[in-house]
């Protein structure tokens, strides 16, 4: 009896023909927030690439120090989050490149161990080389050797090279058996014998000047991925700018909707950039400047759901506001579209959850100045683009059976959105998908009125 599939009836045999499908799904859901970039001059680290860091990872072999450290106190900030929202899920981090830098390096004998990176990091290395005393073949002279790659007096690689069975029976070790490590990598003539220290540290290590060019070259690397906020925590005018127009770029030309955090910026003018404009103090006795606080808010913002806002949002560290704002300040802050914190009760809150924007018209009212509505909008824009791009464009026909299931696909999107109190008021009758010009092309309309977060208060008291 014949058998197999089937796409008309057409079959002439008698048989059994079983098409295997599943049920229909939506393909379109709510896309993970949380990922950040940050260029960043640093003493260890790949130069002119992206780090990336996940949030419950070990920093240390990447970065070059601890968490604790306070040279990663910027990953400890964007990580953080508010009591009541998450910080970032992933950072990107890009070590500028430099000019004149140099990696750390030391010669024992014969073995020449160079730090992995250029930079100051490097000199805080040292290799010790051990003979193990039970595999003598000669007076002082040893088959095996322990390899110890220390930082900062902890060991973090440690290797064994050479064999020894008896006096006669032993391969003595040599550089060629020597593995390069996360810290540093070795050299030599490959048969050299190894030779024991008790200690050599590594010297010469320089960061260099940072390249006129780093933040071009940041910005290029980073533009083919995918991120929610992208930070600059510097003060230069011209940098600024360029990063400005980077992310409404991307967002406006590409589709790849994003925002970037600076400080002190808010001639932006854009629902793209968020300006922060003053800093706080940490209950560590530590004062971040409003270009240091970018790296928090940064953060935060990244990892806000889109159903969350950061107004009133607590910094969990902070136990002051930097300078403070006197209560004029803070009104003439949301005018002009600026960031800021405030303290209130022993704790820093932001005050309300801000971008530049405030050119309003009758196309981008004031709610367009609002980061939880922006969330949303990037959001539907973000998600149904990645959707359409990997199940629909080229494989879906453009009649009203294809634009019925592109509709279907938006609404069922929408409504998960709905459903997380992201956006309310939807029903289906709120997007139109129809034919384009073009006989390849379609418009699609879509109402939406995202959700914003109370905030204002009007009460009025009546006593009878």
């Amino acid at each position: 009896m014949a058998g197999g599939t089937w796409e008309a009836q057409n079959k002439l045999q008698p048989g059994i023909y079983i098409n295997f499908k599943s049920s229909p799904k939506l393909l379109a859901t709510i896309g993970d927030r949380g990922i950040v970039a940050i260029a960043r001059e640093m003493d260890w680290g790949a130069t002119d690439e992206l780090i990336m860091i996940n949030s419950l990872e070990d920093v240390y072999p990447k970065l070059g120090y601890d968490i604790t450290s306070d040279k990663l106190r910027f990953i400890r900030e964007i990580l953080l989050g508010t009591t009541l929202s998450a910080g970032a899920s992933k950072i990107m981090v890009y070590r500028l490149p430099t000019t004149d830098g140099a990696a750390a390096s030391a010669t024992i004998s014969k073995v020449t161990a160079t730090a992995k990176y250029l930079g100051v990091r490097g000199n805080d290395i040292t290799v010790v080389i051990t003979p193990n005393p039970d595999t003598e073949v000669t007076e002082g002279i040893y088959a095996v050797f322990t390899v110890s790659t220390i930082v900062d007096g902890v060991i973090q690689d440690s290797q064994v090279v050479g064999s020894f069975t008896s006096i006669s029976e032993n391969t003595p070790a040599k550089v060629a058996d020597l593995k390069n490590n996360a810290w540093v990598n070795f050299t030599g003539q490959a048969n050299d014998l190894v030779s024991p220290t008790s200690g050599a540290p590594l010297t010469g290590g320089l960061n260099g000047t940072i390249a006129a060019t780093a933040y071009s070259s940041f910005l290029t690397a980073l533009e083919p991925m995918s991120f929610n906020v992208v930070i600059y925590d510097g003060s230069d005018a011209i940098t600024k700018s360029a990063f400005a127009s980077f992310v409404k770029r991307l967002s406006y030309n590409t589709g790849k909707y994003c925002q970037a955090v600076l400080a002190k910026y808010k001639e932006a003018d854009n629902e793209t950039v968020i300006s922060v404009k003053n800093g706080y103090e940490l209950n560590d006795g530590a004062t971040l400047t409003p270009e240091q606080a970018t790296w928090w808010v940064g953060g935060a913002t990244a990892g806000a759901r889109n159903n969350q806002s950061l107004t009133y949002g607590v910094h969990p560290n902070a136990v002051d506001a930097v300078p403070r704002l006197t209560n004029t300040e803070l009104n003439d802050s949301i005018l002009e579209g600026s960031f800021v914190f405030f303290e209130e009760y022993g704790k820093v809150k932001v005050l309300t959850d801000i971008n530049t924007f405030t050119s309003f018209n009758q196309d981008k009212s004031n709610s367009f100045r609002k980061n939880r509505v922006i969330r949303v909008l990037f959001a539907i824009a973000n998600d149904i683009y990645k959707t359409f791009a990997l199940y629909y464009v080229g494989k879906t026909d453009n009649n009203e059976t294809g634009r019925n299931l592109l509709k279907a696909e938006i609404v069922g999107y929408i409504n998960q959105l709905q459903g997380n109190n992201a956006v309310q008021n939807f029903t289906a009758d709120d997007v139109e998908v129809l034919p384009g010009n073009d006989i390849d092309s379609v418009i699609i309309n879509v109402n939406v009125q995202p959700v914003d977060s109370i905030e204002k208060i009007y009460m009025t008291v009546t006593v009878s």
